[in-house]
């Protein structure tokens, strides 16, 4: 008699070693899974933080790039451009109202008698 009453008990002892050692699989593989998702956070943190620092840097090669002194710079090695030669000044307009006739006169002789027939 004490086999029969043996073989209901290791068909439930089996079970229960079964399902203890799935979920301990699975609380493993579930770990493990975790501490992935924690490097590859971490991976994305760092990189994330080295695009904000690239980012940072840019802007103020941007900004330093956009600086008067900057700018005249590569316009004078680069492109090689000058400063134009005052025969090349020609007005674009009357004086402002605040201005004497004799600067009128002045800008009159030094651009020559007929400014608009002179085209280059």
């Amino acid at each position: 008699m004490k086999r029969s009453s043996a073989r209901p008990f290791m068909v439930l002892w089996l079970l229960a070693v079964a399902a203890a050692t799935s979920a301990f699989v699975l609380y493993l593989s579930l770990r493990v899974e975790s501490v992935e998702l924690g490097y590859s956070l971490g991976r994305a943190h760092a990189r994330v933080a080295r695009l904000r620092e690239v980012k940072r840097v840019l802007e103020l090669e941007i900004a330093s790039h956009k600086t008067p002194e900057r700018v005249d710079l590569v316009a004078r090695t680069l492109l090689g451009m000058s400063e134009p030669s005052p025969d090349r000044i020609f007005p674009a307009g009357p004086l402002p109202s605040g201005a004497d006739a004799e600067d009128e006169e002045e800008a009159q002789g030094e651009a020559g008698p007929s400014v608009a027939s002179e085209v280059p």
